[in-house]
Formats: structure tokens, C-alpha cells, sequence
């Protein structure tokens, strides 16, 4: 995410302080299907973190299990950023 608008992006999350407002900019930003896509792939994030099977998975999100696939290579071999957003959401739980 080299691109100045990705890094605004990013910026203007970081810049909201509480869950209402990061709430808020994301139903600006996104369609509904689109967040809920997102909190599913992070359902399946969490679920891959404690060894949860697949058919687990489909059955609880509806996701294909190709999106499941793609979760689990970037949790694996990704940048880190599912591993960390998943220790951080557990310790605000």
C-alpha cells in the first residue's frame, strides 16, 4: 500500500477514536454487503486462529471455501496484520 490515496485511507481510520466513529465512516465508505463481507473474511480470520474446519467456517459465514483459502494464506504467510488486529480486538473483549 505505497499509493498516497491507500495511505490516506489508512490515515483517516486511524484518525477515528472510538467505534461509533469508525462505525460511522465505514457505512460512509462502504456498502453494507461490503462490511459484512469484511467482519465475515475476520469472522474466519478469528475461527482459523483456533484451528476451526473449514465446513465450520462455510456453515457459520456462508463464505465459498476459496475465501476461506485466501483468509488462511494471508493469516499464514501475510503481513501480519490478521494475527495482530484478532491480539488486539481479544484484549478489548
Amino acid at each position: 500500500m505505497t499509493d498516497g490515496n491507500a495511505l490516506a485511507l489508512t490515515r483517516a481510520f486511524l484518525s477515528m477514536k472510538d467505534s461509533g466513529e469508525m462505525r460511522a465512516f465505514m457505512r460512509d465508505l462502504l456498502t453494507e454487503s461490503e462490511i459484512v463481507e469484511f467482519s465475515k473474511r475476520f469472522y474466519a480470520a478469528r475461527a482459523i486462529a483456533g484451528s476451526t474446519h473449514y465446513a465450520a467456517i462455510e456453515e457459520a459465514t456462508g463464505l465459498s471455501s476459496r475465501t476461506i483459502a485466501r483468509v488462511k494464506k494471508w493469516f499464514k504467510h501475510g503481513t501480519g496484520g490478521y494475527r495482530l488486529a484478532i491480539k488486539r480486538w481479544k484484549h478489548q473483549i
